[in-house]
């Protein structure tokens, strides 16, 4: 077996180096032959395949909350949680192999570790979602942590992803001869050529750079003009896969996946946080399960709503801007008699907000009191006057009625 792995490593280096010969025929510089599909798996919220001969990759997209974000505990600090992920799982079936199917081990972690950090440079600033990319790979034949960029990014742009450009890799190998006398580079390498050679120079990026790169050498160090060959191989390269990926899908799709969860965000004032959540988180949490959506509300005011269909979203959306809601003037308010006095009634517009409706501003006419006019529990229409410095709302229900009748004229 040593034998004929050494025999292999010969022969292999001596036809590159010698006759210019690749072990399928390719020139020094050719990319394999390109295939891909997206949209491949109907109910995921983002997929893609993508060949590249031999070495292919499923990828699906999850989208999910902000916490579903991975938290992150670092003894040297840094963030807290991150809210991109790319997991790549190299199982024994894509080598042709039979083993056992378990835990991800180092080279699968450093895999996923590099095309997640060569994604994560195109995704939008803003964007209310925690993302999960995984990666099957279900063949392989070489450089198949570059195909889970590729395919990562068609499958992000599947999801609807606001991706702000097309990301693509692409890896570099290199032969020399004993002396480093002579040195040739060739793209995209296979299996064996990354076995027999002397590096494995791998490169994501998009059209204006470098997003991510790795390198693993059996030499001692690089000369300089292996280098800038190398980056420029890898920049030539990657184009041309991106021409083709973009033939496939050349922008990521105006709306998310039907099925993908939709969040809205909401600005509520700072003062409001605490009447949200109420005593206890009792108000958050009554939303929550009758609503059936999840909240996240930040420090500042922003109020994210996650919900699975159009209905849970709307009486969220409903429920938080009743409590989170302030009393504007001019504003016509179908509102709850709380308390009457003889000089008016109090009316709850908003829940937990009342203000005052003054007899005066109760009918057109001239009432002596308010004995018989409206009790306590009484739904009536109310036109907010204004709100005074202290907070205190003045209402009118003869202003509400006249606008209303004159809008049905």
């Amino acid at each position: 077996m040593h034998l004929f792995d050494a025999l292999e490593i010969e022969t292999v280096r001596k036809n590159v180096l010698e006759k210019g010969l690749r072990i399928d025929g390719r020139a020094q510089h050719e990319i394999r032959p390109l295939s891909a599909q997206v949209g491949v798996l109907p109910r995921v919220h983002g997929s893609a395949i993508f060949s590249r001969g031999e070495t292919q990759s499923l990828a699906t997209v999850t989208l999910g909350t902000k916490k579903d974000a991975q938290e992150l505990d670092s003894v040297t600090g840094g963030e807290p949680s991150k809210r991109f992920m790319l997991h790549y799982n190299f199982p024994p079936y894509c080598t042709g192999e039979v083993g056992r199917l378990g835990s991800t081990g180092r080279r699968e972690i450093g895999h996923g570790a590099l095309a997640e950090r060569s994604i994560a440079e195109v995704l939008p600033d803003e964007f209310p979602y925690s993302i999960r990319v995984v990666s099957e790979i279900m063949g392989s034949n070489g450089s198949s942590s570059m195909a889970s960029i590729c395919n990562g990014c068609l499958a992000l742009m599947d999801a609807g992803v606001p991706l702000k450009r097309t990301v693509a890799g692409i890896s570099i190998g290199l032969f020399t001869n004993e002396d480093q006398s002579k040195k040739v580079l060739v793209t995209d390498i296979l299996g064996a050529e990354d076995h027999c050679g002397d590096m494995d120079f791998k490169v994501g990026g998009t059209r204006k750079g470098i997003t991510g790169f790795q390198v693993d050498l059996k030499l001692r160090g690089l000369t300089w003009d292996l280098v800038e060959g190398a980056v420029k191989a890898a920049h030539d390269a990657r184009l041309k896969i991106i021409d083709f990926m973009e033939t496939i899908l050349p922008a990521p799709r105006a709306e998310l996946n039907k099925y993908a969860p939709r969040i809205e965000e909401m600005q509520i004032p700072v003062d409001k946080i605490g009447a949200l959540i109420g005593p206890g988180g009792a108000n958050i949490r009554g939303i929550v399960e009758s609503t059936g959506a999840q909240i996240d509300i930040d420090d500042d005011g922003k109020v994210a709503i996650f919900a699975t269909s159009l209905e849970s979203m709307e009486a969220a959306k409903r429920e938080v801007g009743k409590i989170t809601a302030v009393a504007e003037p001019g504003k016509i308010y179908e509102g709850k008699v709380t308390g009457i006095k003889d000089f008016g009634a109090f009316v709850e517009i908003l829940p937990g907000m009342d203000g005052l409706c003054h007899i005066s501003e109760f009918s057109d006419k001239f009432l002596r009191s308010m004995d018989g006019v409206c009790k306590v529990g009484d739904v009536i229409k109310v036109k907010c006057l204004d709100v005074d410095e202290r907070g205190r709302i003045k209402l009118s229900r003869k202003a509400a009625m006249a606008e209303l009748d004159a809008q049905a004229k």
